[in-house]
């Protein structure tokens, strides 16, 4: 046994994990006005290079309080023992799933780019497109190449640090919670999902965030370790900076993509999840701890 719960109900433990996060939310913006207000940022200015340079500062600070403090806190109050092991903090079940996530990750972009082609037809309302723009334009801010390290500062802190955190939170926390309230894994990832996509507030790329959010959880759930998706989301992250930082029109707008492109996309990273499924030695006790076990020692996909 690798410890026990405090906290058993996974609907006591969505709970605490929402109260967490909010309390969270709340002391990152608070923390950031404070942060702005002692650099002298009384306005919004992308054109002011000491204003991104802050910019940056408060992102990577919010990334960190905003997903990992509350997970690590979740962590200390619901599991004793060694919570990392509950949190994926392990090696996946096969070691081969961590090049495939990185190849399936890679493959996957040009399905992710047709969806995020097909979501910026779907209208929107006007507060909504004025929020996409504001995003468009702190973007294109913080993407400028200014000397020769903004790319790897650009790197770290929009594409490594969410990865880490997004995932510590979405799919070390969350996912795992409403997979044990769902009782089916592919529900659960796909809640997530939603989840995930939703509370980026940025809606038109919902489709495309979504969709990576499901491809990501359940790399993490049939691995059994958070590393395989961490790693799959560093590398989209990074691709897409890297990407962007050179070639700014991909901020606002996605890489044409043809639809055949997209379709032999869909399939082969559909392919990648079957693998990664039929490859899996997750459990439900492995994951949960528990005797809940089905027939075959499984739980139930």
């Amino acid at each position: 046994m690798r410890g026990h719960l405090h906290l058993e109900s996974p609907w006591r433990q969505l709970g605490l994990f929402t109260g967490l996060f909010c309390l969270s939310f709340l002391f990152t913006i608070f923390l950031s006005l404070i942060i702005y207000n002692v650099n002298g940022i009384e306005k919004i200015d992308w054109a002011n290079s000491r204003m991104i340079g802050v910019a940056k500062m408060v992102q990577a600070i919010s990334s960190v309080l905003l997903f990992i403090l509350p997970v690590y806190l979740f962590a200390r109050f619901t599991f004793s023992g060694n919570y990392g092991y509950h949190l994926g903090f392990k090696k996946a079940g096969k070691s081969n799933m961590y090049v495939l996530a990185i190849v399936g990750i890679f493959l996957a972009l040009p399905f992710v780019f047709w969806l995020g082609d097909l979501n910026q037809h779907i209208p929107l309302p006007e507060n909504l497109i004025k929020m996409e723009e504001e995003s468009s334009h702190q973007m294109a801010a913080f993407l400028k190449l200014r000397g020769p390290l903004d790319i790897v500062i650009n790197v770290f802190i929009i594409a490594l640090l969410p990865a880490v955190c997004e995932e510590l939170f979405f799919r070390s926390g969350l996912q795992r919670i409403i997979i044990q309230i769902t009782r089916n894994p592919w529900a659960g990832i796909v809640l997530t999902s939603v989840l995930f996509s939703a509370l980026h507030m940025q809606f038109m790329g919902f489709l495309p965030r979504m969709f990576l959010g499901i491809v990501l959880g359940a790399f993490y759930w049939f691995s059994g370790s958070i590393y395989t998706s961490m790693i799959a989301h560093f590398v989209n992250n990074a691709v897409q900076v890297i990407g962007a930082s050179y070639a700014p029109k991909y901020i606002e707008k996605n890489p044409e993509t043809p639809v055949l492109a997209a379709i032999v996309s869909g399939i082969t990273v559909w392919a990648i999840l079957w693998y990664f499924q039929k490859q899996s030695t997750v459990t439900w006790s492995k994951v949960y701890n528990t005797d809940e076990l089905n027939g075959n020692d499984q739980f139930l996909a």
